[in-house]
């Protein structure tokens, strides 16, 4: 298996990826690839070989090692892991082809970019990025409940009674290193879980942001349309302006008949 060429893969996604991607990324690979590939392998390397039954009874240990292991821990994690990587696939192929789709219109429309950015999640892309996270948060979960259901449960026995045939009775087998592969079995479980929680953070944060942005945009879209709707009024005139020049100040201690006397006294002002 090219570890790599997986590496490469996923280092590719991981800038276009938040925080919750890179910390999955990290666990995807110091935690489990690592982990598998220094370790593990070794672990289970040696375990048909040293998978004892007390019976001399030609294939009766073949047989029970059959039984208790019907897949082995190593195929079905390196399983797991090209499964969980494989929906990367898409954000990369995505990402290529609006990239190669920028570059055709660029050449036609003399310069234009028909992307500020290609690998921005926006759009399509932004739909491609949260499938690939329910595709890895759904292989992972998948691939924990196949080996619960096949080892019923993630114990690992120091013994193990077989009474399959071709063996004569009821025999006692004995698993090499259980403990280790125990203390193996439970950290490349709680990786996995701790990367579909990962996951699902990362879905949780990209779509609560996402609608964010849009109750953004309604609030801007409301806001403009308030004020083009409601602009604001001229000022009313000033009180001098509506006084006419012939206007007259009147004391309200005058009486009727001086008053009566001051607009004669305009007339014949005016008529002269």
């Amino acid at each position: 298996m090219n570890w790599s060429a997986l590496e490469a893969l996923i280092s590719g996604v991981n800038k276009y990826s938040t925080v919750f991607g890179r910390v999955w990324l990290s666990v995807v690979f110091v935690f489990r690839v690592m982990v598998y590939v220094v370790a593990a392998q070794r672990v289970w390397g040696d375990e048909n070989k040293d998978f004892v039954c007390n019976t001399a009874q030609p294939g009766c240990t073949n047989v029970c090692y059959d039984h208790f292991f019907p897949i082995s821990h190593i195929r079905l994690w390196a399983l797991q892991l090209i499964f969980v990587t494989c929906p990367s696939l898409m954000v990369v192929g995505h990402v290529k082809y609006r990239e190669k789709k920028d570059v055709q219109y660029t050449h036609s429309h003399k310069g234009t970019h028909l992307y500020a950015n290609p690998g921005k999640k926006r759009g399509g892309l932004w739909w491609t990025y949260v499938v690939s996270l329910i595709f890895k948060a759904g292989f992972d979960t998948g691939f924990l409940c196949i080996l619960y259901y096949v080892y019923e449960g993630y114990d690992m026995p120091r013994l193990s009674k077989c009474s399959l045939e071709p063996c004569p009775n009821t025999v006692d087998c004995y698993i090499s290193r259980p403990t280790e592969k125990k203390i193996f079995t439970i950290f490349m479980v709680v990786s996995s879980a701790l990367c579909i929680l990962m996951c699902i953070c990362e879905m949780v944060y990209l779509i609560c942001k996402r609608v964010q942005k849009r109750i953004n945009k309604k609030h801007e879209a409301n806001k403009r349309m308030f004020v083009e709707n409601h602009e604001l009024t001229p000022l009313a005139k000033p009180r001098s302006e509506f006084m006419s020049k012939s206007s007259i100040r009147v004391d309200p201690t005058a009486s009727v008949q001086n008053l009566t006397n001051m607009k004669s006294e305009e007339v014949t002002s005016t008529k002269m």
